[in-house]
C-alpha cells in the first residue's frame, strides 16, 4: 500500500476548510424554532433537496457495503440501487400529498389518519431501524474505511477502528448540533460532488488496470446477471423482484429520514424537482459502488489487487490503486459519505424523538429545551448503535447485505400501513395499529431467531442450490421449526411479512368501525380542487421529460444486465 502523499493530506485539509466554512455560513441564520432546525425552516430549493437526498442515501455503508457485494454477488443487489423509479414515486404521488396534509413527521401521520398508538409504534420501530442499520452499519463501515486507508492499527494504545469510527462520529454531530437541517442541507451540496469525483476515479483507474470493460465482464462471468433462478439459495428472482420494492417503498416514500429531507422544500415544485434530481443520481451508485466491488473481485482473481475481505474491497482499492492526489480526493468522499449519512440520522432520530415522545410528555417546553431534549436522545442511538456492531458481525459476512435483510425484516410492517392507509378509505385505526404491530413483532422475532441461529444459517452460505436445499432439509429435521423459520430466505421472508401485514389489516378493519371524516382526509382521494389545481400548477413538460428520461434509463439497464 502507498502511504499518504503531502498532496493528499492537503486536498484533506482543504476538504476540512471548505466544510468549516460552509457549516459557518448555514450558521449565518441561527434557528429559532423545532421548524427551522428540524426542515430547515421550510425555504430549501431543489439543488439542496436533491443533494440532500442522494447524500443522505448514500453512506460509507455503500462505499463498504455495497462494493463488497459486488465483490461477492456481482450485479445481484443492483436491483436496491435500481430505485429512481421510487423516488420519482415520492415526488409525484408522496410530495403533493404531504404537503396537503401539513405533517412534521411520518409518525404524525399515522396518528391522524389512524391512532396516536399507531403514531408511537412507528417512532419505535424507526428509532429501532436507526440502531439496527443506519447508526451500526454507518459506523462500522467507517472504522473498516478509515483503518484500511491509513493502514493504522492502533493510535494512543486503542484500535484505530474505534478511534476513527467514533472521532467521526463526534465531529459530524458537534455541525449538526450547530447548524440542524440548514448545514446538512448546504454541507450535503458540498459533499456530493467530492463523493462522486473520487469514486467515479476508482471506477477508472480499477477498469484500465483490470484491461477494459470486456475483459472485466470475461473475468465476472455469469455475476453480470441481475437476475438469479428461482432456487437461487441467496437471491431468487420470485424474492428479489418483489421484496426489493417492498423495502424501496417504505425507505423513499414513508421514512422519515429521507422524507423530511422533500419536506423541507419550500414549494411543491421545488420538492418534486429534487426528488428528480436525486432520482438521477440515484442511477450512480451501480457504478461508482457496485461495479468497482466487483472490478476488486476481477483484480483478485488476476493477482492484482490483495483484498483482506469483501468488506474492504472499495478501501483496499483507494490504498493500492490510487496515485497521489485521488487518494486524498476519495478519503474526502469517504468523509462526506459517512458525515452526511450519520447527520442526517442524528436530526432525523432528534425530531422523532421530540415530535413523538417528548412534546406529548411535556407539552409547554421552550423550543429551545426541545431542540436540547432532541439531541440528547440522538445520542442515545448512536450509542445503542455502536453497541450493537458487535452482534450485527456475527449475523452477516457481507454488510450491504445484512442492511437489506434488517430493512426486509422493518420495512414491510411500515409499507403496508401506508399503503393500506394512503390508499384504503376503509382501512381503520384498530386496523392500522394492529398490521403494523403484528408486522413488527414478526420481523423482530425473526430476527432473534437468526442471532441464535447465526452459526448454524452461516453453515448453508456460499452453497451451490442443490447442496443448499439437502443441507438444509437436513439440518431443518435435527433443529426443529425455529431454524426452519430462521433459514427461510430473507427476500422470500419479507414478502410474506407484508403479506401478513396486508392482510391483517384488511381483516380488522372489515370487522371494527370505519374511520370518520377526520380521519378520511388524510386518504389520497381527499384532495379538494383547489389542492389538485395547486398540484398540477408545480409541475410542467421539464418534470416529466426528466421523468421519462430517469425511467427510460433503468428500463435500459434491466434490458441489458437481465
Amino acid at each position: 500500500m502507498s502511504a499518504f502523499h503531502w498532496l493528499d493530506w492537503l486536498i484533506l485539509a482543504a476538504f476540512g476548510v471548505g466544510m468549516i466554512i460552509t457549516v459557518m455560513w448555514s450558521f449565518r441564520k441561527k434557528d429559532e424554532s423545532a421548524t427551522d432546525y428540524f426542515l430547515a425552516g421550510k425555504s430549501a430549493g431543489w439543488v439542496e433537496i436533491g443533494s440532500s437526498i442522494f447524500a443522505s442515501n448514500i453512506g460509507s455503508e455503500h462505499l463498504v457495503g455495497l462494493a463488497g457485494a459486488g465483490f461477492v454477488s456481482g450485479m445481484a443487489m443492483a436491483h436496491w440501487e435500481m430505485h429512481g423509479w421510487l423516488i420519482l414515486a415520492l415526488g409525484w404521488i408522496f410530495v403533493p400529498f404531504y404537503d396537503r396534509i401539513k405533517v412534521f413527521t411520518m409518525p404524525e401521520f399515522l396518528e391522524r389518519r389512524f391512532s396516536p398508538g399507531s403514531r408511537s409504534l412507528l417512532s419505535v420501530i424507526s428509532l429501532v431501524s436507526y440502531v439496527f442499520t443506519k447508526v451500526a452499519v454507518t459506523v462500522y463501515a467507517g472504522g473498516v474505511v478509515f483503518s484500511t486507508v491509513f493502514g493504522v492499527k492502533e493510535l494512543w494504545g486503542i484500535d484505530i477502528f474505534w478511534v476513527s469510527a467514533i472521532g467521526l462520529v463526534v465531529i459530524t454531530g458537534i455541525y449538526t448540533v450547530l447548524g440542524g437541517m440548514s448545514a446538512i442541507m448546504y454541507t450535503s451540496v458540498l459533499q456530493t460532488p467530492v463523493l462522486l469525483i473520487g469514486s467515479i476515479a476508482i471506477l477508472v483507474i480499477g477498469l484500465m488496470k483490470i484491461g477494459g470493460w470486456s475483459e472485466f465482464a470475461s473475468v465476472v462471468g455469469d455475476n453480470m446477471k441481475l437476475v438469479r433462478p428461482a432456487d437461487d439459495p441467496n437471491f431468487p428472482w420470485t424474492g428479489v423482484l418483489l421484496a426489493s420494492p417492498i423495502i424501496g417503498f417504505w425507505y423513499w416514500c414513508t421514512d422519515q429520514y429521507i422524507v423530511q429531507r422533500v419536506l423541507s422544500g419550500r414549494n411543491q415544485q421545488q420538492a418534486r424537482r429534487g426528488a428528480i434530481y436525486a432520482g438521477y443520481l440515484k442511477l450512480l451508485p451501480v457504478f461508482i459502488f457496485l461495479v468497482p466491488g466487483m472490478i476488486a473481485y476481477a483484480l483478485s482473481q488476476k493477482g492484482l489487487l490483495n483484498v483482506t475481505s469483501s468488506d474492504a474491497a472499495f478501501s483496499c482499492m483507494v490504498a493500492q490503486l490510487l496515485p497521489a492526489g485521488f487518494k486524498g480526493i476519495v478519503v474526502c468522499g469517504l468523509l462526506a459519505a459517512l458525515m452526511s449519512s450519520l447527520a442526517s440520522l442524528f436530526n432525523s432520530s432528534a425530531a422523532l424523538f421530540v415530535g413523538d415522545f417528548y412534546s406529548k410528555i411535556n407539552p409547554k417546553a421552550s423550543q429551545q429545551r426541545v431542540v436540547t431534549v432532541g439531541r440528547i436522545a440522538t445520542v442515545a442511538v448512536v450509542v445503542l448503535g455502536i453497541a450493537w456492531i458487535p452482534i450485527m458481525k456475527s449475523m452477516s459476512d457481507v454488510l450491504y447485505e445484512y442492511l437489506q435483510a434488517v430493512q426486509g425484516l422493518l420495512a414491510p410492517a411500515i409499507a403496508a400501513a401506508f399503503v393500506m392507509g394512503v390508499f384504503w378509505r376503509r382501512t381503520t385505526a384498530a386496523g392500522g395499529f394492529w398490521g403494523l404491530a403484528i408486522g413488527f413483532a414478526l420481523g423482530m422475532f425473526r430476527l432473534g431467531l437468526n442471532i441464535v441461529y447465526s452459526k448454524e444459517v452461516a453453515k448453508l452460505a456460499g452453497l451451490p442450490a442443490d447442496a443448499y436445499h439437502a443441507l438444509r432439509a437436513k439440518m431443518i429435521e435435527e433443529q426443529g421449526i425455529f431454524f426452519n423459520l430462521a433459514s427461510i430466505n430473507w427476500l422470500h421472508f419479507c414478502v410474506y411479512l407484508f403479506l401478513i401485514s396486508i392482510v391483517s389489516t384488511a381483516l380488522i378493519s372489515l370487522v371494527t368501525k370505519a374511520p370518520n371524516a377526520e380521519q378520511l382526509k388524510y386518504t389520497y382521494g381527499a384532495s379538494t380542487p383547489e389542492e389538485k389545481a395547486e398540484t398540477r400548477a408545480s409541475w410542467n413538460g421539464w418534470d416529466v421529460f426528466h421523468t421519462v428520461v430517469i425511467l427510460g434509463i433503468i428500463v435500459g439497464f434491466y434490458a441489458l444486465f437481465w
